[in-house]
């Protein structure tokens, strides 16, 4: 009886796989709207803004991250935020004026700028393909890998796209 052995190509090729998931942060993000703030939702009013502030039980954002928005047109100076981070930073671990999806965004290339890459050294890379990542996540595994990497590709280890070769 003839045996036939099959040979797994992929596991073969000696390709290793860089995958954005193993590197997502995992700190909760929280929005503050600060248009509750606001008189009549659209104003500061230096005191009432202030005494509204101050009001806010901050332990709720304890180790959060913490997206500053306001949902209205409003126009909030600059000290507004300054008065609102003060009352933040003992308890946040990140505070920016941005949606939660772009905080989201922005600590995931935090993590990806950080961490050690250098077992990618001198290896033949394929940065996993994922439709819901950000493209601006693949620009900077660019950027961080090709100077570590052998060859460097897009998609899957079985299929690859080549975008680099040393």
């Amino acid at each position: 009886m003839d045996t036939q052995v099959f040979v797994n190509k992929a596991a073969a090729s000696g390709i290793i796989a860089f995958d954005f998931s193993d590197y997502k942060p995992t700190t909760e993000i929280i929005e503050l709207d600060i248009k509750d703030h606001l008189f009549m939702g659209m104003i500061v009013k230096e005191k009432e803004f202030k005494e509204s502030i101050s009001a806010v039980d901050y332990s709720v954002y304890q180790n959060k991250a913490v997206g500053i928005v306001c949902s209205t047109d409003a126009i909030i100076p600059p000290w507004a935020y300054m008065f609102l981070m003060e009352k933040l930073s003992p308890y946040a671990v990140y505070v920016d004026l941005n949606s939660a999806e772009k905080i989201l965004l922005d600590l995931w290339k935090r993590r990806l700028i950080y961490a050690d890459l250098k077992h990618f050294k001198d290896q033949k890379v394929v940065v996993r393909a994922h439709s819901s990542h950000d493209p601006s996540l693949y620009v900077l595994a660019t950027e961080l890998l090709k100077p570590l990497v052998k060859s460097l590709m897009y998609g899957e280890i079985g299929l690859p796209k080549v975008i680099f070769k040393k």
